[in-house]
């Protein structure tokens, strides 16, 4: 069976959407015939109570919580919060109770529960969170996406790591390598990216293919770009952005004559494929890749289609035991 604990509070939308987003869940595993996955809602007891009249019931575990934190929440108070969803999520898949958690409440406070209650893979410095973005080539792994503000050069090959084995559990055999840059040359960047290349040619040989630009994202250069948190998290924000801008435009231009409208008809599927692809929504939920446990965090906004999209990731991730296979992976390196 299967287990997730879903924090209900957590979130710009919570908890209406998150709720919302977990029936629409459960209708998904019911029309798929998936029958070993129990969700543990997590939540004050005047929300989750609407779970126990459900019709899909069976899919739901009800654990009530006296507390919640707020988006503005600090890191360290989170710790404090003993009785929050999150922490009480957290705590739960640290004694194994469940698989893996879904939250999409304040990131800083779900790094420092992910860190401190559940626990660090051995030899991780730090968790690093790893979103797959779209690119020309199906996706690029961009790992860290906001974790970690400030990093370390020996930091960033650990992330590379981490990217690696979870491109390889989306699909890519054998994922190629590159540092985000502010240009392709050898010797761009701070003395930090500078000590980085050098860290990640000796490590990973041909399979590092050097520096990598912005733009290198979406164009698929590499499988995994790996950088700092700040500059992961403005590059995907700014992704997020772009891809509205596009959607927007295409709606307005085919409003504007009949060729406009004429197109957007015969266009309308490709169009719609386009628009599903560029969706921050569809991948739902990001990993905390260096936790030992599977945490996926939903991003602050998210609505019900993320939530839905952000358990499924999550099922996904114990189906393929991406822990296991970082632990297996990470002890190698570990002892080399």
């Amino acid at each position: 069976m299967i287990r997730i604990a879903l924090d209900l509070m957590g979130g710009d939308k919570a908890p209406e959407e998150i709720k919302t987003g977990a029936f629409m869940y459960a209708e998904f595993l019911k029309k798929s015939k998936i029958n070993n996955v129990k969700i543990h809602i997590v939540g004050l007891p005047e929300h989750v109570k609407d779970f126990e009249s459900h019709p899909l019931r069976e899919f739901f575990v009800i654990v009530p919580t006296r507390d919640f934190l707020p988006m503005d929440i600090k890191p360290t108070e989170a710790l404090r919060r003993k009785e929050s969803s999150m922490y009480v999520c957290s705590q739960m898949l640290k004694e194994k109770q469940v698989d893996a958690i879904v939250s999409a409440g304040n990131t800083g406070a779900l790094l420092a529960c992910a860190t401190l209650v559940v626990g660090r893979i051995k030899g991780i410095e730090r968790p690093a969170l790893a979103v797959p973005v779209p690119s020309l080539k199906g996706f690029t792994v961009l790992i860290d996406a906001g974790a970690n503000a400030e990093v370390k050069p020996e930091w960033l090959v650990q992330f590379a790591e981490m990217g690696i084995e979870y491109a390889k559990l989306l699909g890519i055999p054998d994922p190629k390598v590159g540092l985000l840059n502010v240009g392709t040359e050898e010797n761009k960047g701070t003395e930090r990216e500078k000590q980085a290349y050098a860290l990640l040619k000796e490590r990973y040989g041909a399979r590092f293919h050097g520096n990598v630009e912005g733009s290198d994202i979406n164009l698929g250069t590499v499988d995994v770009v790996v950088t700092d948190g700040f500059s992961g998290n403005i590059a995907m924000k700014t992704m997020e952005g772009v891809a509205k801008l596009i959607s927007t435009i295409i709606k307005q231009e085919a409003k504007k004559s009949v060729d406009g409208i004429l197109g957007a008809l015969l266009f309308a599927r490709t169009l719609k494929r386009l628009k599903k692809k560029l969706d921050p929504r569809s991948y739902g939920g990001t990993f905390f890749l260096g936790v030992d446990g599977l945490v996926i965090k939903a991003h602050g906004n998210s609505d019900r289609v993320a939530i839905k999209n952000a358990l499924e990731v999550a099922r996904r991730g114990v189906e393929n035991q991406l822990v296991e296979k970082l632990r297996r992976s990470l002890g190698r390196e570990v002892n080399d």
